[in-house]
């Protein structure tokens, strides 16, 4: 396994990252604890949850996976092996996250119940890495689109706001660390800003989507990530499976995240899409490797990257995801890599 510095900490987390999202949905808590035991044992030290999990998001399957790592933790006593990463929500309409049926916000009340509850479902007395899900504001996260859409009508909770709360968070001992995910370069940059001003919390990390289909972060952001030493937790390295190959040709195999939950899951079907994943097919096909283990690969090298999050319904898939460590890509194969994002760029992002 490779490990990087988280951010400017002096926390080493894996470059493969364990992602959780389906475990309680797609997958029961034995299926989790196989797939802690195994990404364990490669060496794997850094999982994600959320407080949202699992997905797709209902009342019924709230927290279950942060109680299955919990759970995970009381068996094994190996809580001090993990680096573990959790999300507050941002800005929503989902008030049964709420006990008051309140809709979601960033604001002091909010954040502070949340973490509390977090803390309860996973069995722990600390996160290590505590991340603002998506912004309370309107920023465009999940729109499918590159370009901003500005909207004035906007009285959410300030950034500065948000992380004067998360740094209480840090100074009670309750979180180690903070960072942010599908987030702007703008929101990163006043995350950055307010830290310095106040001479309080910093962010660490950026979790944002990043794949062959959608690089929309190499734009902007990337530099903020490098500089500014807030590297990317790369989620959707596979783009909801698609770049696994195995809904190539219209093919739904079946329970399936896409043969499930089809209509939740637009993002990485458009005009483009199927034709440049079958590029990238051939391309790792031409190189005798799995495109799985490509498409992950790829991110992890990325300068920009920390660590890339991967997930998995089967045992079998996540062997293959984290057995990517494994592989090189050289730079002839980098360069088709590039030739192809220059004849289809980004066409989901």
């Amino acid at each position: 396994m490779n490990f990087k510095k988280l951010g400017n900490t002096d926390l080493e987390v894996s470059t493969i990252c364990l992602g959780t999202m389906t475990w309680g949905e797609q997958n029961t808590q034995k299926d989790a604890f196989q797939q802690m035991d195994h990404a364990l044992d490669k060496g794997v030290n850094f999982f994600d949850t959320a407080e949202l999990y699992a997905v797709p998001m209902k009342p019924e399957t709230r927290g279950k996976t942060s109680q299955f790592i919990g759970e995970w933790f009381l068996k094994t006593k190996k809580r001090d092996k993990i680096i573990l990463a959790d999300k507050v929500v941002g800005g929503s309409s989902m008030n049964w996250l709420r006990p008051n049926g309140e809709k979601t916000s960033l604001n002091k009340k909010q954040i502070e119940f949340a973490i509390n509850r977090s803390l309860k479902d996973l069995k722990t007395d600390y996160i290590d890495l505590y991340q603002v899900h998506w912004p309370e504001r309107y920023s465009g996260a999940f729109s499918g689109k590159l370009e901003y859409e500005h909207r004035n009508s906007d009285n959410s909770v300030s950034i500065e706001e948000t992380l004067d709360v998360l740094n209480n968070l840090v100074k009670s001992g309750k979180v180690r660390h903070i960072g942010i995910s599908n987030e702007t370069a703008w929101g990163t940059n006043q995350y950055l800003k307010y830290s310095e001003q106040k001479k309080i919390s910093r962010i660490v990390s950026i979790q944002n989507a990043y794949n062959f289909l959608n690089r929309g972060f190499e734009v902007g952001l990337s530099e903020i990530a490098i500089r500014e030493k807030v590297g990317l937790l790369a989620y959707s390295p596979l783009a909801s499976g698609y770049l696994s190959g195995k809904y190539r040709n219209g093919a739904m195999p079946k329970n399936s995240r896409m043969d499930l939950f089809y209509d939740f899951w637009p993002r990485y079907r458009t005009v483009n899409s199927e034709k440049a994943i079958e590029e990238y097919w051939n391309l790792a096909k031409n190189f005798n490797l799995n495109l799985a283990q490509m498409a992950i690969k790829f991110c992890e090298i990325r300068p920009f990257v920390t660590s890339v999050i991967i997930g998995a319904t089967t045992l079998e898939q996540l062997k293959t995801n984290i057995d990517s460590v494994d592989i090189n890509l050289n730079k002839e194969l980098i360069e088709k890599i590039g030739e192809i994002q220059k004849k289809y760029p980004n066409p989901c992002p």
